[in-house]
């Protein structure tokens, strides 16, 4: 009996966590959709039975609850289009601006991608180039999960390679970058420096920045790293993971550039991202957040999970990010 409730305790205190609450609304979702089309579907086998008997259209398939059901499937037919359709192509350029103290006289753009998820159909890859070469950048950055397959990397390696920085291209491995492709150079050829455990500095004009690099499954280097970054140098750090941003107390990192979430890819009006797979679920799902001496940016990626996750987006736009540094 004691183990039993040891057991629903234990139950309820994971279904409490992000995660546990992600999967909740998953579930309600599924099982509310699935409703409404079983409803649905009835109701035109009705109809088309009625029509066959020479009855005409039954007057239930217009009652007031036929037509609520009539309505929200054919919204979710429209979203599901939309989704698949619109959404995944409609890249969004967010610019920001970030004074700092640090710099003195010097404005540096950094642009920032991620989550390109190349695969052997292409989706944003050339409108990325144009869209990134006509911002004229100083320096591009990308946080993490290449591709999904031997196509969509080689695509991704030719994408890359276009892309023109005057200052420098600098990247680091994501989660399915460590594992689809271990001990594959996946930025060989493309002008990326892989800055995985590296921290490297950028001059222009006589100012310098810093940038430190640290791939998804070595998180713990990175206060080792971080401390050899001068205080007074303004600090960037690249992780593909959100989640090292409450452990940076007393560490130089000015902007924290990241990826992962996108921003759920299926997010809902006046809720957001239903999953994240992030450690801290919805706290940090996407965009511009302030923490401690921080500012966190999370991207929300240009590409579409990878495996059996949907082939869409919803409320979460591919973006590409603009980050022009000024002195303040």
């Amino acid at each position: 009996m004691t183990g039993n409730i040891m057991t629903a305790t234990a139950l309820w205190e994971h279904m409490l966590t992000p995660k546990g609450i992600a999967f909740v609304m998953v579930l309600l979702g599924v099982a509310v959709t699935a409703a409404v089309y079983a409803a649905e579907v009835s109701l035109i086998i009705g109809a088309v039975k009625s029509r066959r008997k020479g009855q005409g259209i039954p007057k239930r398939f217009w009652s007031g609850r036929a037509v609520v059901i009539h309505l929200l499937a054919t919204v979710g037919v429209i979203c599901l289009l939309y989704g698949h359709f619109i959404e995944p192509y409609w890249v969004e350029v967010k610019k920001i601006e970030i004074s700092t103290s640090k710099l003195y006289q010097t404005t540096i753009r950094i642009v920032q991608i991620s989550d390109t998820h190349c695969t052997i159909i292409p989706l944003n890859e050339k409108k990325m180039v144009k869209i990134i070469n006509g911002l004229k950048p100083d320096i591009i950055v990308f946080t993490g999960d290449s591709a999904n397959n031997p196509t969509g990397l080689k695509r991704f390696k030719e994408t890359m390679r276009k892309l023109n920085a005057r200052l420098g291209k600098f990247a680091v491995r994501g989660n399915i970058d460590e594992g689809f492709w271990p001990g594959v150079d996946i930025f060989g050829g493309t002008g990326f420096v892989d800055l995985d455990e590296n921290s490297i500095e950028i001059d222009k004009n006589g100012e310098k920045i810093w940038i430190t690099g640290i791939s998804c499954d070595k998180e713990d280097k990175a206060g080792s790293l971080l401390k050899k970054v001068p205080d007074d140098c303004f600090s960037i750090l690249l992780h593909h993971y959100p989640d090292l941003v409450e452990d940076l107390n007393g560490l130089n990192v000015d902007l924290y550039l990241a990826g992962h979430t996108h921003g759920g890819q299926i997010a809902l009006p006046f809720y957001g991202a239903i999953i994240t797979l992030s450690k801290f679920g919805k706290k940090y799902e996407s965009g511009e957040y302030k923490v401690g001496n921080t500012i966190l940016y999370v991207n929300r990626g240009l590409g579409l999970a990878a495996g059996f996750n949907p082939k869409m987006r919803f409320f979460a736009r591919p973006e590409i990010t603009v980050f022009d540094l000024k002195p303040k």
